[in-house]
């Protein structure tokens, strides 16, 4: 039986190669994103190049309307196994620079519609008995000195939200995932208000390379993928760290450092 992904953030970038590579590994499709006529165009390429089947959702996951329609989407389709909540918004100007508007739609997308696609997904995929959620998080969930706050924290909080679901789902079948992209030439960086051309090259990957790191690493079963970290010992000693820590967090006493005598 042929399954489909649904991705979001579709009509170009990361999105746009996650269609193409997922088609090519044999899923059907449903695209959403904003520019309804780039999806069509990807749609109707992928159609002819690759045999699938593929529709598309014009959706700005900022407004509460169209957001219900893709949840909708995900939880009546039977056929979707696989979510990519890969839409977001980015930020590089500090949060005092930055309008209360431009943070609360960079919230909405990134936090709030991300969860509520992924909780739209998660029970028909546990009652079918498998299928797989991949979160685009970012390098700043682990470095969120390095742009906005906001967006480093919306991001950590996509990284958390994985983890966690991998050990509320992963018994039940479906396979999370987590990517940690680092700079990655795409129009994020131009919609930011920081082109592109601006960082040094040696830190800046393609959007094909991200995408085919990050699917070899949920081959691997990855629950988090850091496509441009050389070694993967570094992030594992800091995730065996924070699993030491776990029985030490909750206590009937402060730690003694608090501990002062009157």
């Amino acid at each position: 039986m042929t399954t489909t992904a649904l991705i979001t953030g579709a009509s170009s970038g990361i999105g746009a190669v996650y269609a193409d590579r997922l088609a090519r590994r044999g899923y059907n499709l449903i695209l959403t994103g904003r520019d309804g006529a780039k999806l069509s165009a990807l749609a109707a390429r992928l159609e002819a190049s690759t045999g699938r089947k593929v529709d598309t959702i014009a959706a700005d996951l900022a407004l509460t309307a169209d957001l219900r329609r893709v949840e909708e989407r995900l939880a009546s389709d039977t056929s979707i196994s696989m979510l990519v909540n890969n839409a977001g918004l980015g930020a590089v100007k500090s949060l005092v620079d930055s309008t209360p508007e431009e943070l609360d739609a960079l919230i909405n997308v990134n936090v709030t519609a991300l969860t509520r696609l992924t909780r739209a997904v998660a029970p028909g995929l546990v009652a079918r008995g498998g299928g797989a959620i991949i979160n685009i998080s970012s390098i700043v969930a682990l470095k969120p000195e390095l742009l906005n706050g906001v967006y480093g924290g919306s991001k950590a909080f996509v990284l958390a939200l994985t983890q966690s679901l991998h050990h509320e789902l992963g018994d039940k079948g479906v396979q999370v995932q987590a990517v940690l992209p680092g700079a990655t030439a795409t129009q994020f960086w131009d919609r930011a208000g920081h082109a592109v051309e601006n960082l040094p090259p040696s830190w800046v990957m393609t959007a094909e390379d991200l995408v085919d790191a990050a699917l070899a690493g949920f081959d691997q079963r990855e629950l988090v993928t850091v496509p441009p970290l050389p070694e993967l010992d570094d992030f594992n000693r800091m995730e065996e760290a924070r699993h030491a820590m776990a029985d030490k967090l909750s206590n009937t006493k402060p730690a003694a450092r608090y501990l002062t005598v009157a």
